[in-house]
């Protein structure tokens, strides 16, 4: 067995590792996630903006810059919809002695998922703390990512390394199993969240020891699983003997591109508000939205990506306003660029 509290000299893993507050994979990674951004900067006039010497001008534009780096999180349908699936099923699972129900978020690549799980284990962290103010050493929410080519251990060595658990090269897969499943029992584990589910494969020996080393853990762990990946519903994932188990206990929330309608009007704007630019006109991007549709094929994450780059630009260039021709100069993903050319040919 691994020995509790030992930190082995060739661990595989260490979650105080210096690049470990920016993974969402380990626990100290995922409370930076949890914990409240700064707040961003004031936005100044151009009267006061002008006189500021170089290096004060420097610093509020780096920290402009890092406030449109960020990843500006809005609470769209699909974000709504698993935060209350997930919430729900917390709560059917509470007294549940096994067989208990999960959820899969799946979708094509860009439309959401992630950041509906993660605003999901967010809030079902946040309400845990409010709930136990004075008890310390819970973990209220674990995620991790399937690797490509993931193998039943990998999967053990994922739980292992988000709890910080030390482990050898040498340790076999049941000890570390083990030690999870006891971390997590302790630490009151309420919601597992597994992301890039479509990483595993039921065709393959591996993939298929993968899923049930998944199962082993939902069986073993008294906490809700979620999982999220790219089309799963059309994957091998949900059919087979392995497959039937997963598709009868876990309900499934489809994600896809927004259709040029309200809520994707409601999102420019919303997008548009955490703007920090000096001569940006108020309601002159809202006033792009059907060229940002087209422009990103309705994907939220192309959609965020366009408009915080052409922001960082604005900067940069001293601009301090995006245009449809400054959107238009921030190279999107190769899938969005496609659909993008597609669109405007057929509109042509």
């Amino acid at each position: 067995m691994i020995p509790p509290g030992h930190i082995a000299d060739d661990a595989v893993a260490n979650a105080d590792d210096d690049q470990a507050g920016y993974q969402l994979t380990t626990l100290q990674g995922w409370r930076g996630f949890i914990a409240e951004p700064p707040p961003p900067p004031i936005l100044l006039s151009e009267d006061e903006y002008g006189p500021l010497p170089s290096a004060q001008r420097l610093r509020y534009d780096e920290d402009r810059l890092d406030h449109h780096a960020r990843l500006q999180v809005v609470a769209t349908s699909t974000v709504r919809h698993t935060v209350t699936c997930g919430r729900r099923l917390v709560l059917l699972n509470k007294h549940a002695i096994s067989a208990r129900r999960g959820l899969i978020v799946s979708g094509p690549a860009g439309t959401g998922k992630t950041i509906a799980i993660t605003q999901l284990g967010r809030a079902h962290e946040l309400l845990d703390r409010a709930r136990n103010p004075h008890v310390s050493g819970r973990i209220p929410v674990l995620y991790i990512t399937v690797p490509p080519a993931a193998t039943a251990r990998m999967i053990a060595a994922e739980f292992a390394r988000f709890l910080g658990l030390p482990f050898r090269r040498s340790s076999n897969i049941t000890d570390i199993m083990e030690a999870v499943v006891g971390v997590c029992t302790d630490t009151r584990t309420g919601l597992v969240l597994v992301d890039e589910l479509h990483n595993i494969s039921l065709t393959s020996r591996a993939g298929a020891e993968v899923a049930d080393t998944l199962k082993y853990f939902s069986e073993r762990i008294p906490a809700t699983f979620i999982y999220a990946g790219i089309d799963i519903e059309h994957s091998n994932l949900l059919s087979g003997t392995r497959g039937q188990q997963i598709a009868g206990r876990f309900t499934l929330i489809p994600t896809a591109p927004f259709p040029y309608n309200q809520e994707w009007k409601g999102l420019i704007s919303t997008l548009e508000e955490t703007l920090l630019l000096h001569r940006h006109q108020p309601g002159s991007l809202s006033d792009l939205d059907r060229y940002l549709h087209d422009r990103t094929g309705g994907m939220i994450g192309a959609l965020s990506h366009a408009i915080r780059g052409a922001a960082i630009d604005a900067i940069l260039t001293g601009s301090e306003a995006i245009t449809e021709k400054s959107i238009d100069a921030i190279p999107l993903d190769h899938l969005t660029q496609t659909r993008s050319r597609t669109t405007t040919r057929a509109r042509r």
